[in-house]
């Protein structure tokens, strides 16, 4: 395996083809290796073999011509074509359950197909963010399906991607990664694999002990939001700007307040905490609570909204409201956990109207012009480039009553004839 590792002639199968798995599998690719990327949606796989990226990504329709145009990657749907493969790469969503608990289906779905592909002596990675101990889970499963011995006769390796949104294909190659084998040999084998591309540091450790960091790393983030996110509240009791305070606050030479805002999404923030604490015992008040308040932030968006049009004394059940923006973060098509979404489904019912408009995900209203058109209130839940230069001035004009709510500290300075109110902006 070493040796085809190193000449690049070993075959590589990623399962799951998302915002993680297409992206490695093009990297991959450029890097020489022949991969095949195996994903169930027939019309992903479909857009990917014509070339034509399914996500929004920098740098990723040229390179996945790139990929695709050398030979070297094709997709399937097909589970038979990624028989008899050196190395699988487990790329898929670990989601979690109405309580919280984590449900590993997709993940168990995709051990089981690559169980009745592989060949003693394969190479099977986990990328995807799992709970303690599930990398050792998996590998008895492929050991009941296969009858094959975990360390022995194929090498098992959990890997977690540690990349943002906008920046993948950079960090893939130049951020740390860790290889969390169940045995060293596994390790090293995932090591040496990802070395055709990684130029940041590496480390090899237990398979748990990677889980953990992984889940540890975004824990920290999300705890450490959700404290500048109280911050946030206490601007608003005290009647202060809460980002003029982090400012001078973050002068300091030891202190790193982090951004406050509308809500934590995306695939893991709003999801690893649970997974970190899940089979642990109830005794992890801190974790637990940071997800309460970091979940709390769209409330706060809509008290914000009802304070304001209190303030021009309409009622709420006769206001239109345009929601500018639906994914996640800033210049990303991700939707998922979206605090946005949530700050519109909670008050949908309450208003006449709500329209929604985002230029990477769509919405009700295609046009930035038309959502607001007659509108009375304007609520920035996601922090796109492109609404950091809006002119307030001329669409005010074409909205019913000016009303600019802003959950992502978009807007620098209140644009003059709007009542302004904004996440952790007290002073306003």
């Amino acid at each position: 395996m070493l040796e085809k590792i190193e000449n690049r002639t070993a075959e590589i199968a990623v399962v799951g083809l998302g915002y993680i798995g297409l992206p490695t599998a093009i990297t991959f690719a450029n890097a020489g290796f022949r991969v095949t990327g195996y994903e169930i949606r027939k019309e992903v796989v479909e857009r990917i073999n014509s070339r034509k990226a399914h996500i929004v990504e920098p740098e990723i329709d040229e390179l996945l011509k790139k990929a695709v145009e050398s030979g070297n990657l094709r997709a399937t749907s097909d589970p038979d074509d990624i028989r008899g493969k050196d190395a699988y790469i487990i790329c898929v969503q670990t989601p979690l359950n109405e309580d919280k608990t984590p449900n590993l289906g997709y993940l168990e779905d995709a051990v089981r197909t690559v169980a009745r592909a592989m060949k003693r002596g394969s190479l099977i990675v986990i990328e995807s963010t799992v709970p303690p101990l599930t990398t050792i889970k998996m590998a008895k499963l492929i050991e009941e399906i296969t009858g094959l011995k975990p360390g022995e006769d194929f090498y098992m390796v959990h890997a977690p991607e540690r990349v943002m949104p906008g920046r993948i294909f950079e960090e893939l190659v130049y951020n740390s990664r860790i290889f969390g084998g169940i045995t060293p040999e596994s390790a090293e084998l995932a090591e040496r694999l990802y070395r055709s591309f990684v130029k940041g540091r590496t480390f090899k450790t237990s398979s748990t002990v990677s889980e953990v960091v992984k889940l540890m790393e975004n824990t920290f983030r999300d705890v450490n939001i959700a404290l500048a996110n109280e911050f946030a509240y206490l601007a608003h009791q005290y009647g202060i700007d809460v980002f003029e305070a982090i400012e001078l606050a973050n002068t300091h030479p030891r202190v790193r307040i982090h951004t406050p805002g509308i809500g934590v999404g995306g695939h893991c923030l709003p999801k690893d905490p649970h997974l970190l604490v899940w089979p642990a015992r109830d005794d992890f008040g801190l974790i637990r609570l940071a997800r309460e308040i970091n979940d709390g932030m769209p409330l706060l968006a809509k008290d914000l909204l009802f304070d304001a049009l209190k303030t021009v004394n309409l009622p709420p059940e006769k206001a239109v409201v345009a929601v500018l923006g639906l994914a996640y973060k800033g210049d990303s098509d991700d939707t998922r956990n979206s605090p946005a979404l949530t700050f519109v489904d909670e008050i949908r019912d309450e208003v006449a109207e709500v329209r929604t408009h985002d230029p990477l995900v769509g919405g009700t209203h295609e046009n930035l012009e038309d959502a607001l058109r007659g509108a009375d209130a304007a609520v920035i839940a996601t922090d796109h480039t492109a609404f950091k230069s809006l002119d307030w001035e001329k669409l005010g004009s074409l909205m019913r009553t000016k009303i600019l709510v802003d959950g992502r500290h978009v807007v620098e300075n209140p644009p003059v004839g709007f009542v302004f109110k904004g996440v952790g902006r007290g002073g306003y």
